[in-house]
């Protein structure tokens, strides 16, 4: 299900998450990226299990989808890199 949310689309997925696009800002310690949404807000996210037991790096600019609690907008979960 697609819904806009504060000018972003996002989309649920199975388990009742916020999933939607974006880009990764910098890197910063402990696997922790700081993403940017296509409407200009930005979180922090780190990567997923299988994106870190599979060594997927990120740099600076790569396109990521982010995954989020609908309870907390202000941090994610890198679960693919586009």
């Amino acid at each position: 299900m697609t819904q806009q949310l504060q000018g972003l689309e996002v989309t649920t997925n199975k388990k009742g998450f916020l999933e939607c696009n974006g880009e990764v800002l910098e890197t910063l310690p402990a696997g922790t990226f700081r993403v940017r949404f296509p409407n200009g807000y930005e979180i922090l996210a780190h990567l997923s299990g299988k994106m870190r037991l599979n060594r997927i790096s990120l740099l600076p600019g790569d396109k990521v989808i982010i995954e989020m609690s609908p309870y907390d907008l202000t941090k994610g979960r890198v679960t693919r890199r586009i």
